[in-house]
């Protein structure tokens, strides 16, 4: 099979575009970002009933023009009518694969990735337990050097604690801040000392509360914002990691490093987020953590599930193999 041309369609939101690349890392080819937007009133409808995509572009977006690649990944609904306009436009030479629910009719793609509670079936449907990202082996051991001499100073076992934050339906509450900050100071009480990394959508309550809270603990960390991100230091250096359960990527990144991971979960999540955990901690991967008690309990420790890179990886070849086979 000759090397494949292929597009990484992203745009602007960060977990999304860490899903395309992170597959594309593990196809192994070499690959170009393509960066789009759509202006009104082109965004504001479904990808498949959005008529003529590729006039609605952002003028700040890469230019979308032929040659047509012989793979296109995008992700999220805000790909989806580019994507399905390419397809079109190659006259079907294109392979395309979507990650998530494409909240379109699901054969306008040739291969659809998303998670079982997403609530779609079909030939072209892979159904992954876990969300593909960029977290490697690799990077983790260099991260680990990177970030060892700073978190030098923190005794083992080492807990990092992965923060999302506000989504479309609401973030933490009052009572939900009081529960986690009594799941940290158990932690603490069991002798863990602890690396927290909050993100974008941590709400500036929470890291208040945090700050105050554990102002005078050495043994607690939290990075302010400035200078490098130290996510992937604290991925590989901690011994047990605790997510809040509103971000897919997260917990997926998190259980990728085959350590124990524990779930957080808070008012603000959708139905979805809660789906996902349950899921998850029904067969074994992670632990929910409902209140400081749960710090406690004896627990065997949680099992990686199958690599969803790996597992899309491997069915995009086939396809690939079999599409430019045809095409020879």
């Amino acid at each position: 099979m000759r090397l494949p041309t292929v597009w990484a369609l992203t745009t602007g939101e960060a977990g999304m575009r860490s899903q395309v690349l992170g597959l594309c890392d593990r196809l192994g080819f070499a690959f170009t970002e393509k960066r789009i937007g759509l202006r009104a009133p082109w965004r504001w409808l479904p990808g498949h009933l959005c008529p003529s995509p590729l006039r609605g572009l952002a003028a700040e977006g890469d230019v979308i023009a032929p040659p047509w690649p012989d793979l296109l990944i995008s992700c999220g609904r805000r790909s989806t009518a580019v994507a399905i306009a390419i397809r079109h436009a190659s006259g079907g030479r294109t392979l395309t694969v979507h990650l998530q629910n494409p909240r379109t009719p699901s054969d306008r793609f040739d291969l659809v990735i998303a998670h079982p509670h997403d609530g779609i079936e079909g030939s072209n449907i892979l159904l992954t337990e876990t969300t593909i990202h960029r977290v490697t082996p690799e990077k983790l051991e260099a991260a680990a050097v990177r970030f060892g001499p700073h978190y030098a100073d923190l005794a083992r076992p080492r807990l990092a604690v992965l923060l999302g934050g506000r989504t479309r339906r609401g973030g933490f509450s009052p009572g939900d801040i009081t529960r986690f900050l009594a799941i940290l100071a158990a932690f603490r009480a069991q002798g863990h000392t602890i690396m927290i990394t909050p993100s974008r959508r941590t709400e500036p309550a929470l890291r208040e509360a945090l700050a105050v809270r554990f102002a005078d603990d050495p043994q607690i960390t939290l990075w302010d914002g400035t200078g490098d991100n130290p996510y992937f230091g604290m991925l590989a250096l901690a011994d047990r990691i605790l997510v809040t359960a509103d971000s897919t990527s997260m917990v997926s990144e998190a259980l990728s490093t085959g350590k124990r991971v524990d779930l957080f979960s808070f008012s603000g999540m959708g139905p979805r987020h809660h789906l996902f955990a349950r899921r998850l901690a029904a067969l074994g991967h992670v632990h929910d953590l409902d209140t400081d008690a749960d710090v406690a309990q004896t627990r065997p420790a949680t099992a990686p599930p199958p690599d969803a890179g790996a597992i899309a990886a491997k069915r995009i070849s086939a396809l690939l193999r079999q599409r430019l086979g045809d095409a020879a």
